[in-house]
């Protein structure tokens, strides 16, 4: 069977397909961390990379981004000097109506069009304005921070933006 490109789980086109309960056979998340470095210290700098587009960004997206920052940051700022967190959970089940290949196949494939499909993957349904990922550190590491954060907005289906907050001492 032939992978399908990307782009075609990019948009989103369809209702919500979340409930796993009623459906068998979904791959599970390649996701494997959702925080990481020093989650117990207060930061007081927020680098948030922030999704200009709506979209759909599939788990091995998600995770290709976040492997890229964390080893990023272990290297330029060490683990104990930031919190890295993933904000969006990919709960959209994606689903192929999976058609053979080969020779003979186009006698086999043609016909059900709009057909249901099997699920093949999970992605995050993520809105415009939305923040992906966002580490909090300090004010010294925040240029090396937001360094390491636009590799990870290369790895994401839609254009995307960094942003650097410091919240007002009360």
């Amino acid at each position: 069977m032939v992978r399908k490109p990307a782009k075609m789980y990019r948009a989103i086109s369809k209702r919500a397909y979340t409930r796993r309960e009623y459906m068998g056979g979904v791959p599970g998340s390649k996701v494997v961390q959702f925080d990481m470095g020093n989650t117990k210290a207060e930061f007081p700098v927020r680098v948030s990379i922030i999704a200009d587009e709506s979209c759909q960004i599939q788990h091995k997206a998600l995770e290709a981004a976040r492997m890229s920052v964390n080893r990023k940051l272990q290297k330029e700022i060490g683990r104990m000097n930031y919190h890295f967190k993933l904000r969006t959970y990919p709960h959209q089940v994606l689903r192929e109506n999976k058609q053979a290949t080969g020779a003979g196949a186009d006698r086999v494939s043609e016909g059900m069009r709009s057909a249901f499909g099997k699920a093949v993957g999970t992605a995050a349904r993520v809105q415009s304005g939305q923040k992906v990922f966002t580490i909090y550190t300090t004010d010294a590491m925040a240029e090396k921070a937001k360094k390491s954060l636009r590799t990870a907005g290369y790895k994401l289906p839609t254009p995307t933006r960094i942003v650097i907050e410091r919240p007002a001492e009360a």
